[in-house]
């Protein structure tokens, strides 16, 4: 159960690894998918990776040019790593794969924090498989797309108030 949020946007991060593929396709995806529904000003969006290795970069470039291919930008983006205020900062957090979440659970601050979940249980569960490794962007996509549009389709049902 979510938080209770006392404001009208409702905060979304996504964490993987390095903050490169998974996690920064999904944010992007994500904030594509509420500007379709014109709920862009409801949500505050990002994403962050239980690394720090990567911190300051870019996005994979074959990362942003699968998010390009589908008309979706990530211009700008730079990688960052989970802090444990993220856990008070969103009210939804979602892993991409069973490691994310163990570091993410590792990092939970005691106490009532945000909804922590992998993002394939909003969708019917499973991984999305690290495509840094796999090569395979567009499977990652389509993965990253259905969790989001799930995640939303949950996010919606908690908080009714936010459409219309």
């Amino acid at each position: 159960m979510a938080r209770s949020v006392s404001v009208e946007r409702i905060g979304v991060l996504f964490v993987c690894y390095g903050n490169i593929c998974r996690s920064p396709m999904a944010e992007f995806v994500f904030k594509d998918i509420i500007a379709e529904r014109g709920l862009s000003d409801r949500f505050h969006v990002a994403s962050a990776g239980t690394s720090g290795e990567h911190i300051g970069d870019p996005p994979d470039r074959r990362a942003a040019a699968t998010l390009l291919a589908h008309g979706i930008t990530c211009a700008g983006k730079r990688s960052r790593r989970l802090i444990r205020s993220d856990f008070v900062d969103y009210d939804y957090i979602a892993g991409m794969d069973r490691r994310n979440m163990e570091y993410i659970a590792w990092t939970r601050p005691e106490g009532r924090t945000c909804e922590v979940a992998m993002l394939g249980e909003y969708s019917g569960g499973g991984e999305v498989d690290d495509p840094y490794y796999t090569g395979d962007f567009e499977t990652a996509y389509r993965d990253i797309r259905r969790g989001c549009a799930a995640l939303l389709e949950h996010i919606l049902s908690e908080h009714p108030g936010l459409v219309g």
